[in-house]
Parts: C-alpha cells; structure tokens; sequence
C-alpha cells in the first residue's frame, strides 16, 4: 500500500484505516496563565516521584488485588499523568498574548472593558483564557457567554448576553488595553 493511499478525497490522512486529525487550536493566553501552567506542571512534576515510592511501598505489602493504598496510589499516578499532559497539551498550543501591545477601539482578547448594566452600575472585565478566568477577579474567559457577546464591539455598543439566571444588558462604556 503506498503513500497515496493513505489520503482520502477530502484530504485527511489515514493510518492503517483509521483518520486521525491532530489539534491544533492555538489556546490564547496572557503571560500570567502561561506562567500559571508552568508553575502547575512543575508541582505535579515533582509530585511524580513521591507517588511512584508509594506505589513500591505498597506493592511490597503483598497481594494487590486487596490493597488499597497500592489502587489509591495507582489512581494517584493516573490523575497526575492525565494532568501534566493535559497542561503540556495547552501550553504547546498557547499563543502568549500582551495587552499592552494591542489598541484599537473593538473589544479582543485581552482587553479591559468598562460596562454599564441595566441599572447604569458600572462593571469592569478583562477578557482572558479560560485558564486564568475568574469572575471575582473580574476576569472573564472569551468563550464566556459574555466574553463572545463582547468581542468585537466598539464603544457605546449595547450587548446582550443569555446567562442561566436570564438575559442581562450591557453597553459598553470604555475599552482599555493594560
């Protein structure tokens, strides 16, 4: 079977009968959400070694089949692998971002937002990756419901967004880029 048929009409490569696409979504992010990850990936890291020494531990207790410290340690090193590739994952994709670079007068990512709600209080977001997203912090990701709704708009433009506890109205009072 040689190269050519490999690839089917529609241009996706195949191995042995089976597609497979790889993802390659660039994941934006500031440089705090980067160096977030990177601290995360460092600790579950060096927490690789110490779960390995409990599972030696525990299969030295003998018969595995009714040990739980050995499955807990097993189910231990299971999440901590899964977690490491996961963050591997998206800092390989990342696609480091600084705000202070941008201008413009449309909402991107990274800008800070200025709103007015419906009852003219003022509310303020930056608009982030959904790792650093934390709403207390006034930091929303740009999936968000109202992350999406805010993208692209221009100052004075009125913004509505769906959330579970109904429809909320904005407009969009300044947009800042620190």
């Amino acid at each position: 079977m040689g190269p050519s048929s490999l690839a089917d009409p529609q241009g996706c490569s195949c191995y042995e009968g089976v597609k497979y696409m790889a993802t390659v979504d660039k994941m934006p992010m500031l440089a705090e959400g980067q160096k977030m990850l990177n601290d995360q990936l460092a600790l579950l890291k060096a927490e690789r070694p110490g779960v390995i020494d409990s599972i030696e531990e525990a299969r030295a207790h003998g018969d595995l089949s009714e040990n739980a410290e050995y499955h807990a340690a097993k189910e231990r090193q299971g999440q901590i692998e899964a977690m490491i590739a996961d963050i591997e994952d998206k800092l390989s994709r990342a696609q480091v971002i600084d705000p202070t670079t941008l201008s413009g007068d449309k909402v991107v990512f990274g800008a800070t937002v200025h709103l007015l709600d419906e009852d003219e209080k003022p509310v303020k977001y930056q608009l982030v990756g959904q790792t650093e997203a934390d709403a207390k912090l006034g930091r929303i990701s740009y999936n968000s419901p109202l992350g999406r709704a805010l993208i692209g708009r221009s100052i004075d433009d009125e913004v509505e967004v769906t959330v579970p506890s109904g429809d909320r109205y904005y407009v969009v009072s300044k947009i800042e880029f620190i």
